[in-house]
């Protein structure tokens, strides 16, 4: 009868802890889920002067950059440019020759984007997006002449052309300066970069 006794108050005993245990589970979950289905607030978006302080310095890493234009067909066409570094409104520059085809292609479409990016290091990427002006005024090129431009091109560098790109809006990751995409859309930060209007 003893043991009997024993043994139901040992049972009694360890349902209470199990009770106490699942009541003190039940509790923190209910906590942990009180605000799960209200919507958290989206992170907020950084300024425009930090994601352009942040392009520049993924871009001022970078050599080399992508230019994308528009082919016939619309189909994007993308090559390697070596690109001049941003100017004070982030416009970019780059030379080629005037009988390339992303001279026509920008000729039958302006819309171009630049792209930015050190895959090797995943520092993070910049992409502009906005249109080519083409440049042939030889006070701008030779304001930007590079050394090895006399064996790239004609003599006198008659078949260079100056692409500028002027931005309309610019993306930007960059892990550094905490420029993450959001954890959701995974849409980078971006700023609008239109030109003024008159």
């Amino acid at each position: 009868m003893a043991t009997t006794r024993r043994h139901l108050t040992r049972v009694l005993l360890l349902l209470l802890v199990v009770a106490a245990a699942t009541l003190a589970c039940t509790a923190v979950a209910a906590t942990a889920l009180a605000g799960a289905d209200e919507p958290k607030a989206p992170p907020k978006a950084p300024d425009r002067a930090t994601v352009i302080a942040a392009a520049r310095e993924i871009m001022a890493a970078q050599t080399y950059c992508a230019l994308v234009t528009l082919d016939q067909d619309g189909r994007p066409a993308i090559r390697t440019m070596n690109p001049f570094p941003p100017e004070e409104d982030m416009t970019v520059y780059v030379a080629t020759n005037t009988r390339s085809r992303k001279v026509e292609q920008i000729r039958k479409d302006p819309r171009v984007a630049l792209y930015y990016s050190d895959h090797k290091n995943a520092i993070g990427f910049v992409q502009i997006s906005g249109h080519a002006e083409l440049v042939t005024d030889t006070a701008e090129i030779q304001k930007r002449k590079r050394a090895y431009w006399d064996q790239a091109f004609d003599p006198g560098l008659k078949n260079l052309v100056l692409i500028k790109v002027v931005p309309e809006r610019i993306d930007v990751l960059n892990y550094k300066a905490g420029l993450n995409n959001d954890p959701v859309t995974w849409r980078t930060p971006s700023a609008e970069l239109l030109p003024a209007k008159k």
